[in-house]
């Protein structure tokens, strides 16, 4: 019997922790593994190798995965997913445990669908996938941009700065959230509740009125303020999946703070994972895609 693996999407910790799982699993039951490199890319492209104990051994200590990922969408065309399900037979497969977010976890849908067997395992730091009270990686992600808010922090309050941290999220504010208010976070917006500027001023004014001459704000990269029907983005460049690429709120969150308040926003203002060299926006836009 032969069942394989892959992991698709964004990278995050306890990845080959189910690699290296599913194959101790599998040679106590006699079934062979087969890894899929580089997500459903793998499938299209024929791209397979037998996982042994040997190359997993240890590997629950180290970050990303050791099969690759990619963002490939077999569903965008007719012809991909004859192509995936004629690679899966040539390989000769009984199932699949796909490892992934939505879009990862879409095609494996698909799949399913077509009459393959397929196992989800959900995995991304939004923890954005319906049945599960949390997917692995969204404990790490908290934990790192809570890190990040203790340095900078520290930053607005030596020099009455207005700190605005853009974390990650494009639909749902868990990870926001969370890191917010673990972090200690004066103000947390998130995509589910488009936000209003004046609000948002008021509430850091009263805050300064208080004699708190500096402040924290955590914005989720989906979050958008009312009125705006797209994303703020930096670029109009989409995925396979037709996402928009996001990020650039927090840049321009920092500019209209500023215009309201004359508050200097601190000029660590980005994006998490860190994008620190990217610069902001030069147009952020209110048509870009979602």
């Amino acid at each position: 019997m032969k069942l394989g693996i892959l992991t698709g999407g964004g990278d995050c910790p306890g990845l080959n922790c189910v690699i290296r799982a599913v194959t101790v699993v599998n040679v106590n039951r006699g079934t062979q593994t087969i890894g899929v490199r580089r997500g459903w890319r793998g499938f299209l492209d024929g791209d397979f190798c037998e996982i042994t104990p040997a190359m997993v051994a240890g590997i629950h200590t180290l970050g990303g995965t050791i099969l690759g990922s990619s963002r490939a969408n077999p569903t965008s065309d007719p012809g991909l997913l004859a192509r995936l399900k004629q690679t899966w037979h040539e390989a000769g497969l009984d199932g699949l445990i796909a490892v992934g977010g939505d879009d990862t976890l879409s095609v494996a849908e698909a799949v399913r669908q077509e009459g393959l067997k397929v196992i989800s395992v959900p995995k991304t730091i939004d923890n954005d996938i319906g049945r599960t009270d949390y997917s692995f990686g969204f404990h790490t992600a908290v934990g790192v941009i809570v890190d990040a808010m203790d340095r900078l922090r520290t930053t607005a309050e030596a020099h009455d700065r207005i700190i605005v941290l853009e974390a990650m999220g494009r639909h749902s504010g868990w990870l926001a959230t969370y890191a917010g208010i673990a972090g200690g976070a004066d103000l947390i917006l998130v995509p589910e509740r488009p936000f209003d500027l004046g609000e948002v001023a008021a509430i850091l004014q009263a805050r300064f009125a208080r004699g708190r001459h500096f402040a924290c704000v955590v914005v989720a990269e989906g979050a958008k303020p009312k009125g705006f029907d797209k994303f703020i983005t930096r670029s109009k460049e989409v995925d396979e999946f037709g996402h928009v690429q996001l990020g650039g709120v927090g840049e321009w969150l920092a500019q209209e703070i500023h215009k309201r308040l004359g508050k200097d926003p601190c000029p660590s203002t980005g994006c998490w994972p860190p994008a620190w060299g990217c610069g902001p926006p030069s147009s952020p836009t209110r048509a870009s895609g979602g």
